[in-house]
C-alpha cells in the first residue's frame, strides 16, 4: 500500500482517482490546487503524486519543476494525468521532472501498473 497525493480541482476525477487508488490498496491524499499539493508534499511525504495540468493559478507543469526541484519533494515520483494529449505535452511533462504522462481518462489496470512500477513493486 502506498500513499498517493492527488493534485487536482475536479472534485470528480478526485472522487474517481479515490475509488480506484483505495480499491487496489493505496492512502489518498487530495489536493484541489498546485499550491495545496505542494503544501501537502512537503508535509505529508506521499510515496507518489498524481498530478493534473490545467490547475487554477500555478498549472501542474510549474508545480512538477517545483516538488522536483526541491531536496525535501525531489524523491517522490510525480505521474502527470491530464487530459492534455498531444506528444509535445508529454515531453514538456517528462522535461518538467514528471516520471510518467497518462492522458485522461487512464485505464484502471495500467495507471495502477505505472504506480506499481514507479514504487518498485511491478
Amino acid at each position: 500500500m502506498a500513499r498517493i497525493l492527488i493534485i487536482e480541482d475536479s472534485p470528480t476525477d478526485t472522487r474517481v482517482f479515490t475509488t480506484l487508488l483505495e480499491k487496489n490498496g493505496h492512502e489518498v491524499i487530495a489536493a484541489g490546487s498546485a499550491e495545496d499539493g505542494i503544501a501537502a508534499a512537503k508535509k505529508e511525504k506521499p510515496d507518489l503524486v498524481l498530478m493534473d495540468v490545467i490547475l487554477p493559478g500555478m498549472n501542474g507543469f510549474q508545480a512538477t519543476r517545483a516538488l522536483t526541484r526541491d531536496p525535501d519533494t525531489a524523491s517522490i515520483p510525480i505521474i502527470i494525468v491530464s487530459t492534455k494529449g498531444m506528444e509535445t505535452d508529454r515531453v514538456w511533462g517528462l522535461r518538467q521532472g514528471a516520471r510518467d504522462y497518462i492522458v485522461k481518462p487512464p485505464n484502471e489496470r495500467d495507471l495502477i501498473d505505472r504506480i506499481a512500477t514507479l514504487l518498485g513493486a511491478g
